[in-house]
């Protein structure tokens, strides 16, 4: 076991807080989802809060370790969000931003990769502690992964995936447990997106053993970033494959069960075509 005080020293322990972050008030939004958000406000804003009850200020603290409770793994675990420096509000404010945070450089490179694990998990009055007596408390979190990479967390359902080329291609390296076992589960219709020009490609994976799965391998790896469709393939002649890389992203339009027909599930390609004219105004030749 490796003890989360050995792995992230500070450099003021008594002056230093330990948030741990689970949602976003009664029924908000979790801070997993927050922290992995494209825009790093909300979770900002979340670990700025302030209100009257003593467990949720800061105190005189000059320095918070911020974590997300990071569910794909259960209720005792998070995710390191971030090392800042904290400034009380002037003049004081309650219910809402209490707090100036200054990100610092200090253990960035663990941001979106630390999980700790806590010895049980999270109570009311627990997830603001102080640094200095946390390890030795009831949480007495220990150091459970550091991914090599920047986690992107468990499927999150067909309706909302939304991966940008890069994160393709490290979920189809991974083998992602949890996106290979969805995405092999179903065929389905599914739209790429150049976010450059707005230009949409419609697909489907009709008759692939491995459904989804299989037919986003094959755009994952660089040898076949076009998967062979026609218009693909001259964008990626002229624009190179730093374009695709950078500017493509997947998404699903409508999922079938295995054992559904290829014909049925052209059909519906057939309509999302039209439904969204992507031949006359997007990628799709036919």
């Amino acid at each position: 076991m490796i003890r989360f005080a050995d792995f992230m020293p500070v450099p003021a322990p008594e002056r230093t807080k330990v948030k741990f972050n689970i949602r976003a008030g009664v029924g908000g939004a979790a801070a997993y989802d927050l922290l992995m958000a494209d825009d790093p406000e909300p979770w900002l804003a979340m670990t700025r809060y302030r209100s009257r009850q003593q467990n949720n200020n800061m105190g005189r603290a000059e320095y918070v370790l911020a974590f997300a409770q990071y569910y794909p793994y259960g209720p005792e675990y998070f995710m390191f969000g971030g090392f800042f420096r904290v400034e009380p509000s002037v003049p004081e404010t309650f219910g809402d931003d209490g707090y100036r945070l200054t990100p610092l450089g200090r253990y960035a490179e663990y941001v979106k990769r630390l999980i700790v694990k806590l010895n049980e998990p999270i109570g009311r009055n627990l997830y603001l502690r102080s640094y200095d007596n946390l390890q030795d408390g009831p949480l007495g979190p220990e150091v459970y992964e550091l991914a090599p990479d920047v986690k992107l967390g468990a499927f999150p359902g067909y309706q909302n995936v939304r991966l940008r080329h890069r994160e393709l291609q490290r979920i189809i390296a991974n083998d992602e447990p949890s996106w290979k076992d969805a995405l092999s589960s179903v065929k389905g219709v599914y739209v790429i997106t150049d976010l450059s020009d707005g230009r949409l490609y419609v697909g489907s994976a009709s008759g692939e053993a491995n459904g989804l799965w299989q037919r986003w391998a094959g755009y994952a790896h660089l040898g076949n970033l076009s998967g062979g469709n026609r218009d693909l393939e001259l964008l990626k002649l002229t624009r190179g494959d730093g374009h695709i890389v950078e500017h493509f992203q997947y998404s699903i339009l409508e999922i079938f069960d295995p054992k559904t027909r290829a014909e049925t599930i052209l059909q519906r390609e057939s309509f999302w075509k039209l439904a969204l004219d992507s031949r006359a105004h997007g990628l799709n030749a036919n």
